[in-house]
């Protein structure tokens, strides 16, 4: 076993104390003070989580931080996604990289808006990132730790489906974060939001509101919402664990285009069906 400096790091981070690389403690220049110190100029965090893929947990984070931003709010989006980072296609930055001032990664900015995503940092937007969790997690706290975020309203940050490593980490690191979850109607996406549900509450992360995706579609026509999926999860689950209902999102044609041209639909058509429940989601928050 290597010997313990009074750092509570090993020997090799400085035996007299920490040297700045040990990511246990709280010394000054360890990454654990860099991420307190960065945080604590974040007034709100909001962590978005979905028990299973394809529920449309990123659309929601993508347009949630868009929407508090239009508001005046200054706001962080940071998506965690590690091997389907979506963030920056959905805001229509794509081939926009990260800059640094020497001391600080610069993010890539959209009115009040500040963006960090992998996908900045990936050569080929068509590349897989093959990575261990270890390197996922050292990536996460560098986000947090390293990114010239300043002082923001918000920091909203998109995980990845599931209960492992990725949102683990960001929970327990934001310890004061709010956690979004991202449904659908189906049974089926049920029982990973009560996974969900459980995390956050073995994690004792407050859950701010679960959000329905997909609920009902939009008739592109006629305007008028018909339900095809049976269920009701997201208003099973708010009623049975107490918590929330933020929204209930059809889903809309016009939704899924302004995704694919990077033009959220927080943005535009904010007399239809979807963008009234979501103006509702984003109420709900603020």
């Amino acid at each position: 076993m290597s010997e313990k400096g009074k750092c509570g790091g090993s020997a090799g981070c400085g035996s007299g104390g920490c040297s700045g690389n040990c990511e246990s403690c709280g010394e000054k220049g360890s990454p654990k003070q860099r991420i307190e110190e960065a945080m604590s100029r974040v007034k709100r965090k909001i962590v978005v989580l979905s028990g299973k893929g394809g529920v449309g947990k990123s659309t929601v984070a993508v347009n949630l931080a868009f929407a508090l931003a239009a508001t005046g709010a200054k706001v962080g989006l940071m998506d965690v996604d590690i091997h389907g980072p979506s963030a920056p296609k959905m805001l229509n930055l794509d081939g926009m990289t990260l800059a640094s001032n020497g001391e600080k990664i610069i993010p890539v900015e959209i009115g009040t808006l500040k963006v960090v995503s992998l996908a900045f940092l990936l050569q080929n937007p068509d590349d897989a990132v093959i990575w261990r969790g270890p390197v996922k997690l050292g990536v996460i706290r560098q986000f947090l730790s390293d990114v010239d975020w300043g002082d923001l309203d918000y920091l909203v940050v998109d995980t990845p489906p599931g209960t492992g490593d990725e949102p683990l980490t960001v929970c327990q690191i934001l310890k004061d974060a709010g956690a979004v979850i991202v449904t659908t109607p189906q049974e089926v996406s049920a029982a990973d939001v009560r996974k969900s549900v459980s995390f956050c509450r073995q994690l004792e992360l407050n859950i701010l509101g679960i959000v329905e995706n997909m609920s009902g579609f939009v008739c592109p026509h006629c305007g008028e919402v018909t339900e095809i999926f049976a269920g009701g999860a997201g208003e099973t689950i708010a009623e049975k664990y107490g918590i929330p209902l933020l929204g209930k999102i059809p889903i809309d044609p016009a939704v899924s285009a302004g995704g694919d041209a990077g033009n959220p639909f927080a943005r535009i058509n904010s007399e239809t069906p979807a963008a009234k429940a979501f103006a509702g989601v984003v109420k709900a928050i603020r």
